[in-house]
């Protein structure tokens, strides 16, 4: 199968250039904002609209600052220190999700502080979200043809621009539908019916290292690293201690409460 022919520039002005990539992200942010005013009218918490707004963009800052810092320290130092331009060319790609994770964490501790609302009660809303921008975004990394799989003989497999002749396997799209509508539902599942603070976060730590790990198993490793300790990857190495501590958490949270 031939990789289609997709522009990962959907708009055009002039000088200016809009992305599919960068759409994704907002389609993510925007998702998260109505979830997230749904949640808070449910639980009462004392925030309007104007609030929420300044929290999803206060979350995106620490996103977007965090996944790219990531990138930079995880997968690629060497090559922004000696290229520190690149540092800004975030349109080029290099996002890191762990990074983006603590950007995200660290923005939501400073906005909880700042409004003196309890931490569980607004990151639950915020972690059952994320799993719509997660999804969107795995849909721009195929758009952009990159993060693809490794070499395969399935009948999906599909030949990537910079991949080489072979068909590989979509790993972008399986990571579209692991972490974007199947983790959705099950993180719902858990608001619903666990009644503890932290369950939603935890069980999203959890969910996303299981199948971050797994997917690794079929994702091409970055091309400066390869595979960090025997057969895993940087991602597998990062990955496998977010599902232990997230296991662990979930269990200790729900016997607390």
């Amino acid at each position: 199968m031939i990789f289609p022919n997709i522009d990962p520039v959907f708009l055009r002005l002039g000088p200016l250039e809009f992305r599919w990539y960068g759409l994704m992200y907002i389609c993510g942010f925007v998702a998260a904002y109505f979830i997230i005013l749904s949640g808070v009218k449910r639980k009462g918490l004392p925030l309007n609209r104007d609030q929420v707004a300044d929290l999803i963009f206060t979350v995106a800052v620490g996103v977007i600052l965090g996944g790219r810092l990531g990138y930079i320290l995880f997968y690629n130092f060497a090559f922004y220190l000696a290229h520190p331009l690149k540092l800004f060319a975030v349109w080029e790609g290099g996002m890191s999700f762990h990074g983006g994770l603590i950007g995200a964490l660290l923005a939501s501790i400073y906005y909880v502080r700042k409004f003196k609302l309890g931490f569980y009660s607004l990151a639950d809303l915020g972690f059952l979200a994320a799993p719509v921008g997660l999804g969107f975004g795995r849909i721009g990394n195929f758009i952009n043809g990159e993060l693809y799989g490794r070499v395969t003989d399935l009948p999906w497999g599909i030949v990537f621009p910079g991949g080489g002749p072979l068909p590989r396997h979509p790993s972008q799209l399986y990571e579209a539908f692991l972490e974007g509508p199947l983790m959705f539902l099950i993180l719902y599942q858990v608001s619903k019916r666990v009644r503890c603070d932290g369950a939603v976060v935890w069980s999203f730590i959890a969910l996303y290292g299981l199948f971050r790990f797994l997917v690794e198993f079929v994702r091409q490793p970055d091309e400066q690293l390869g595979f960090v300790v025997g057969g895993f990857s940087m991602g597998q190495m990062l990955s496998l201690p977010m599902f232990l501590l997230g296991v662990a958490m979930v269990v200790y949270r729900c016997r607390r409460g």
